[in-house]
């Protein structure tokens, strides 16, 4: 009797005679052979980039994530996403904030609401150490190296159902993206300049030590 074995969506099919051995391929219904995502423009000169395709992440959330990194230096992303999975700085929501609550932390991005997106964070810090260790491989400097392009789009997505009571069928879909990054080397960087931002709490108790001192 034949025997199917899956492994990342594909499927063989081996036949009980190891000498007559033959394979075939079958698509899943949910995975599409053109879903894989081309970068969208050419990669500037000293500069690497990273890619993932149909990553099992919220697409809205990375979107947010992405933006607030974009612009910084490679050390400066990568220790903000850190406080982000460790809840010590949070993501301003822009765009995609319908039902998101309002924060005081999103204060020091001149945002109102904000989230903590710890899967987006953990996808992306990924992303950056890939990059990175291209970075290496060119012999760029990587405390010049700044994300100067950031791109999330959304892939196709799983469609699945909850079944209820009287027979009800309610379907439930998840929201997967591809997500595309450039980090190119900028001369003119200061990595001093752009250190992590002060969290909003302790600017207040350095403020309120500040009234202190001109008291005493």
């Amino acid at each position: 009797m034949d025997e199917f074995i899956v492994f990342n969506r594909f499927y063989f099919l081996i036949y009980p005679n190891p000498q007559a051995y033959h394979f075939f391929l079958i698509l899943d219904s949910t995975f599409n052979i053109n879903s894989s995502m081309k970068y969208s423009k050419k990669l500037p000169k000293r500069s690497v980039r990273a890619k993932g395709t149909n990553l099992k992440v919220h697409f809205k959330n990375t979107c947010e994530t992405g933006r607030a990194i974009k612009g910084r230096g490679l050390r400066n992303a990568q220790r903000y996403l850190q406080d982000v999975v460790e809840k010590r700085q949070c993501v301003p929501f822009r765009k995609f904030n319908q039902g998101t609550g309002r924060h005081g932390a999103a204060k020091n991005f001149k945002a109102i609401f904000a989230r903590w997106p710890e899967k987006s964070a953990r996808f992306l810090l990924d992303m950056l150490k890939n990059a990175e260790s291209n970075a290496k491989e060119q012999e760029l400097d990587l405390d010049k190296m700044v994300i100067t392009h950031v791109q999330v789009n959304q892939a196709p997505k799983g469609r699945r159902r909850t079944f209820k009571a009287h027979g009800r069928i309610t379907r439930y879909c998840s929201r997967p993206c591809h997500v595309q990054l450039f980090v190119s080397e900028q001369k003119w960087y200061n990595p001093k300049k752009k250190d992590r931002i002060i969290p909003l709490s302790q600017k207040k108790h350095q403020k309120k030590v500040n009234r202190e001192k001109i008291k005493n």
